[in-house]
């Protein structure tokens, strides 16, 4: 209980978004508080090593770990807020 908590999922296309969704419920009954991120917490990738192409996945992972690094260090600590960096959300267009 309390204890910060994110989920990722990861998924060659369709279904990430219900997979997050019910990673995410046990979260919402256990008091946790969710860490979240730009975007929802997605990678997209068939292949071994793929995901590392998804440009706009990974960009979503490094804030999601700015953020959760940002919460348990406000947890431990009393010092003065200092709100993690962000980037500036560079979306990836399947189409081209």
């Amino acid at each position: 209980m309390n204890k910060p908590a994110a989920g990722i999922a990861v998924c060659r296309r369709g279904g990430a978004t219900a997979a997050l969704q019910s990673l995410t419920m046990m979260f919402q009954l256990q008091h946790m508080p969710m860490v979240t991120s730009q975007y929802w917490n997605i990678v997209y990738s068939r292949a071994e090593g793929e995901a590392a192409l998804d440009t706009e996945g990974i960009q979503t992972m490094r804030a999601l770990g700015r953020n959760m690094a940002f919460l348990l260090k406000r947890i431990h600590s009393s010092s003065p807020i200092q709100y993690p960096e962000r980037e500036l959300w560079d979306p990836m267009h399947f189409i081209r």
